[in-house]
């Protein structure tokens, strides 16, 4: 699936503000309760989940990309949620840069293996350095979607 497809314009936070991972993996629980997806009683636990993921390793990578995932009971799709931190985030990343481009995945405990493919597609697009300038220069979430099909795009056969 491309990460076009999978990210939608009201699970962007442009621009994400936060002290530190644990803040920021706060906001990312909430924004599928903000945008109607899931009631409020699903935020805490799709907060737990990330970070107990979260406190196992960490999901910071390289070049300012951090990819906090997590399955959980009572949800039924993957949730693929995108949030762009310009002044960065510390998120104990493997080079030590604080993430700027964090895409969080939430999905169904019953589908733990689903997420394996979305994670290798979402790494392969964000390994692109001309995809991270470009996702950084986004001011708004549909600036944000608008990039990320114009990419897709140019990027297909």
């Amino acid at each position: 699936m491309k990460l076009s497809e999978l990210i939608v314009q009201d699970l962007v936070e442009v621009p994400l503000r936060a002290a530190d991972k644990w803040q920021a993996l706060s906001i990312l629980a909430a924004l599928p309760v903000r945008s109607g997806r899931y009631s409020a009683a699903v935020a805490p636990m799709i907060e737990r989940a990330l970070v107990e993921r979260e406190r196992s390793m960490s999901t910071g990578m390289e070049h300012g990309i951090a990819i906090p995932h997590a399955a959980v009971d009572g949800i039924d799709d993957l949730l693929a949620i995108l949030a762009l931190a310009p002044d960065g985030i510390p998120f104990e990343a493997v080079d030590k840069k604080p993430a700027q481009i964090l895409v969080g995945l939430i999905y169904p405990r019953h589908k733990k293996l689903m997420h394996i493919k979305t994670l290798a597609e979402i790494a392969r697009m964000l390994a692109r350095a001309d995809v991270r300038q470009r996702l950084l220069l986004c001011k708004t979430p549909a600036e944000a979607i608008a990039a990320l099909r114009e990419l897709d795009a140019a990027r297909a056969p």
